[in-house]
């Protein structure tokens, strides 16, 4: 299946040279004026050669700007349909409406796992590996996501941590140490307050590994490593709702690949807790 323009500029985004991510910015907020404009106007508009916006279609995997934004028409045209398309009406039934919310989440792992790049799996699994110390960071729903992912992690060999007052979450990021890493999450990247964690984080010479919807974020910028979850929306379906399907994946995949990477420890921890989880109910 063609990956889209959207998709294939997110995956890139983090690689992108300053210059670029303006390109990227605009294009994503605008991209019924990229398709339906000049390259002289958007060169105008963005303050850079015509060639600089060739040549970032180019790095898209297009042949030239005209390819580009025959992709980004098409692109737009279909998402319209499918908008109108997947969205709940009133006289839905309440089975036509569960599987609209199955359809779009569905679409939301598809997308996401899209863009995973093996690198980026690869550097985040060795940072968490190699630290001291894991935390997980976010606050609201992102929270929630933390907290599951503390509670799936404590089955590794990684020594985590985490907590659920904010207060308390930025003590333990002025904390950290350059031998230990933190796992930032944030829907929007805006978070004012996972932001505030990530720059002590940073400061404390700590690695951050940020997982978010949206590349130009703030807290994305702040990122070692940064995971992009892709939301796919129908109507009366939070964005933050899609976007954990896809946000929790993609820490699974974390956890699974750090398990693989310490057979032998990974064993011996989740023997232990299996242990003590026996005891108990039993």
């Amino acid at each position: 299946m063609e990956v889209s323009v959207r998709l294939k500029i997110k995956s890139l985004y983090n690689g992108l040279s300053t210059k670029e991510q303006n390109i990227a910015d605009y294009i994503l907020e605008n991209p019924i004026s990229v398709a339906h404009n000049s390259i002289s106007y958007l060169s105008d508009e963005l303050n850079v050669a015509d060639s600089t916006l060739f040549q970032f279609a180019k790095k898209l995997g297009y042949s030239g700007f005209k390819e580009f934004k025959m992709a980004i028409l098409i692109e737009e045209n279909n998402f319209s349909t499918t908008s109108i398309h997947e969205k709940i009406e009133i006289d839905d039934n309440e089975l036509t409406m569960a599987q609209k919310v199955f359809d779009s989440n569905i679409k939301t792992l598809t997308n996401t796992k899209k863009i995973l790049g093996l690198d980026d799996l690869k550097k985040a699994a060795e940072i968490i590996s190699n630290s001291n110390l894991l935390y997980f960071f976010g606050v609201g729903g992102s929270g929630i996501l933390a907290e599951d992912a503390y509670h799936k992690f404590l089955r590794s060999p990684a020594h985590v941590r985490h907590s659920t007052d904010y207060h308390i979450q930025l003590m333990e990021a002025s904390l950290l140490t350059p031998q230990d890493c933190a796992i930032c999450i944030s829907h929007t990247g805006k978070s004012k307050e996972t932001i505030r964690i990530a720059e002590i984080v940073k400061e404390a010479g700590a690695k951050v590994i940020v997982i978010t919807s949206h590349a130009s974020s703030p807290l994305a910028k702040i990122g070692d490593v940064v995971f992009i979850s892709i939301s796919e929306e129908i109507e009366f379906h939070s964005e933050a709702l899609s976007s954990r399907i896809s946000q929790l994946s993609i820490l699974d995949s974390l956890y699974v690949i750090l398990m693989f990477m310490n057979k032998e420890k990974s064993k011996e921890a989740l023997s232990k807790v299996r242990r003590t989880i026996w005891d108990v109910k039993h």
